[in-house]
């Protein structure tokens, strides 16, 4: 709170200090203006005196022009020192305060936000070497200068605060006064100037200004007064909080509070940033109801870390750390190692956890029930001997929570319909369109209103890779990738065109949920493939949901929070039959929502260059057969003029055939005759041939 308050009051600096300068380079064009006015009457003047030495070829000696001319040189001369004079005034009544302010006052701001902010960056690396200190038996020299390092540190950063802080409101008393006296001095050289020249002001006009001149210094005295008691308050401060300074206070003194039911400060968090190492972080973590919420310098808002109803927290011995606890969730599945700055803040965490865990916040009077169980309270900041123990007895509990607790997660906001739709844009998002926050499982799928077109599935994952009794259909793809993601929601939408679409569902879904308190999300891995995109159990490997990739139309990440991503299904059905409708699924993952968007581009691209190959090879196919029907046209087509060729030769054959018996008769007979009429070597010719 006091972080925001300092932005409001820099950001109000910042607009005075640029609000001053506008004002400061308009109040110097008048007084720019003045001594070129100043100057400019004056050689008027002089050129009007100079007018009776001129010569001119056509102009006679004219006396009577020439006096007149000298008269009015007489006036504009007296009119010119009136002007000097003004412009001497408009200097020293007008120029110097708004200058003094701008040169001094402003600077002052600046060079005392630097030294806060050097003074706060000190105070934060002091705080993290303290925090690094080893719990063994160290070096007391080495644990002397942190600390007292720690304590320099502190004390410079809040004298600085305080001094910074005395600055801003003296701030706005000055800004009053940079504001007047400027204008009351221009205006009692206006008023000096015009009387010089004519006694005809009115009295009104002076009485004004006298008051205004009474007001300033009635707000000069008021800001001497103030500014007297914020130095005492400083004073006075600066000895009250001087064992503040300590990081670790004594216990004795500052004894730790163990009924609270609420609980804010920083502390160090464990983050893993490999197999076996990790970083810490410090951020400002807070409890609200049942949820433990950190905010890092700079949010605007808090984020949640878990819900702490029916959690379990103990003391725990982490790596080189003092005052380390951790936190698990009521289901296990979800754990946070955190490390005080004291002993005093590390019990009361402990304890505030402790009870509202308990949900002890949920009764009249939390405070008179905590003190009741203040005993189990301090048995939580022991190490427990076995966190197995601690969550088996803790199952019972969880069973017997309401079923109706459910619904705050689960299905959509009929009744609240209306007053979402009026936040939403009714060009992006249908209005009254219901919200669904978590996944409807497998077993309802079969219920009314749930679309088959989504591609629920209650197949179960086979996660030793056997295919069993049938392939599965996404064995064949190329592209198999596994991503963490949370369930936000879900939402019809009017459009599927734009990314400000996801924008705009992912601002509703969030809004919905901080207003109906909905802060579980069901966590799932997302497999994408070049067929589907498909929501899988972490533990039973069943299939929730299956989304086929062609009717994913439209994804987009964040533009801030890299976190959450969305897509858009277009598919058949919904309110209105026989139409498309389009359904905005909201996730949230570790950091990938840029990595999921790209993989699913990726997976879309092999899956058009996969139908783009389809196509072409069934229109090959489709070529091939078409040529080789005209091939069996053409080769059915010479079979038939072979067969033609045939049964024409055979034909001709027998008609030769025919021709030469005949022929044959004759050629006996004459022959015949004629050998007798042949010697041997005839004969023999003859029997040759």
């Amino acid at each position: 709170q006091t972080r925001s308050l300092l932005g409001v009051f820099e950001e109000d600096a910042a607009a005075i200090s640029n609000y001053i300068n506008r004002l400061f380079q308009a109040m110097h064009r008048i007084y720019d203006a003045q001594n070129e006015l100043s100057a400019a009457t004056h050689m008027t003047s002089k050129l009007l005196k100079e007018y009776e030495k001129q010569r001119f070829p056509l102009g006679g000696d004219d006396e009577v022009m020439t006096s007149t001319l000298q008269q009015f040189a007489k006036v504009i001369d007296e009119l010119s020192s009136c002007h000097a004079v003004l412009s001497t005034q408009l200097a020293d009544a007008m120029m110097f305060p708004i200058t003094q302010f701008k040169e001094r006052d402003l600077k002052e701001i600046l060079t005392l936000k630097e030294v806060f902010q050097i003074a706060s960056n000190d105070h934060d690396a002091a705080i993290t070497r303290y925090s690094r200190l080893s719990k063994r038996k160290e070096n007391e020299k080495i644990k002397a200068e942190v600390t007292e390092d720690v304590y320099t540190s502190r004390k410079k950063q809040h004298q600085t605060m305080m001094h910074y802080f005395c600055a801003l409101n003296t701030l706005q008393y000055k800004k009053k006064i940079s504001l007047l006296e400027p204008l009351l001095g221009y205006m009692q050289a206006q008023i000096t100037f015009f009387k010089m020249g004519s006694e005809n002001l009115t009295e009104q006009l002076e009485e004004f200004l006298t008051n205004i001149g009474t007001s300033v210094q009635n707000v000069r005295r008021e800001m001497d007064c103030e500014v007297e008691n914020m130095q005492q308050t400083i004073e006075d401060l600066e000895v009250a909080s001087d064992p503040l300074y300590l990081p670790d206070p004594d216990p004795i003194k500052f004894p730790a509070h163990r009924n609270l039911t609420r609980k804010a400060g920083y502390l160090n968090t464990r983050n893993k940033t490999g197999l076996v190492s990790s970083s810490w972080e410090r951020q400002f973590y807070f409890t609200q109801g049942g949820n433990l919420m950190s905010q890092a310098r700079g949010d605007v808002a808090g984020g949640l870390v878990m819900d702490i109803d029916n959690c379990s927290v103990m003391a725990v011995d982490c790596e080189d750390r003092r005052y380390c606890f951790q936190i698990t969730s009521f289901d296990g599945k979800k754990s946070s190692i955190l490390q005080a700055e004291s002993k005093k803040d590390y019990e009361e965490w402990i304890c505030t956890i402790n009870n509202i865990s308990k949900q002890i916040y949920l009764s009249e009077n939390p405070e008179e029930i905590a003190a009741r169980v203040n005993q189990s309270a301090l048995e939580a900041v022991t190490p427990s001997p076995s966190f197995q123990q601690r969550h088996e007895s803790m199952r019972p509990a969880v069973q017997s929570r309401p079923p109706a607790a459910r619904t705050s997660s689960t299905g959509s906001l009929g009744s609240d319909s209306a007053a979402l739709s009026a936040l939403s844009l009714d060009s992006l998002v249908a209005p009254d369109t219901p919200i669904q926050f978590d996944i409807i499982s497998p077993v309802s799928e079969d219920l009314p209103g749930q679309a088959k077109s989504s591609g629920q599935s209650g197949r179960r994952t086979n996660p030793f890779g056997e295919s069993g009794g049938s392939k599965p259909e996404t064995e064949d793809s190329i592209l198999h990738q596994l991503f963490i993601v949370r369930f936000l929601g879900s939402m019809e939408v009017k459009a599927d065109e734009s990314p400000d679409v996801v924008y705009e569902t992912m601002r509703q879904i969030l809004a919905a949920r901080a207003i109906h308190n909905v802060f579980r999300m069901t966590e799932s891995h997302l497999l994408v493939t070049c067929d589907c995109l498909k929501l899988i159990d972490p533990q039973t490997q069943v299939t929730r949901l299956q989304f086929p990739l062609p009717n994913v139309v439209l994804y987009a990440t964040h533009q801030e929070n890299k976190r959450l991503f969305g897509f858009v299904l277009r598919t058949s059905g919904g309110r209105v039959e026989s139409r498309q409708t389009s359904i905005c699924y909201i996730f949230e993952s570790n950091n990938e929502g840029e990595k999921i968007c790209d993989s699913v581009g990726l997976a879309k691209q092999i899956a058009f260059h996969a139908e783009l190959d389809r196509k072409a090879s069934e229109k090959q196919k489709e070529i091939d057969r078409v040529k080789e029907k005209q091939q069996k046209e053409l080769n059915k087509q010479k079979q038939i003029e072979k067969d033609l060729e045939e049964q024409s030769r055979l034909i001709a054959a027998s008609s030769r055939s025919n021709q030469s018996s005949t022929e044959g008769q004759f050629v006996v007979v004459t022959s015949q005759s004629e050998d007798s009429d042949l010697g041997e070597d005839g004969k023999k010719k003859r029997e040759s041939e």
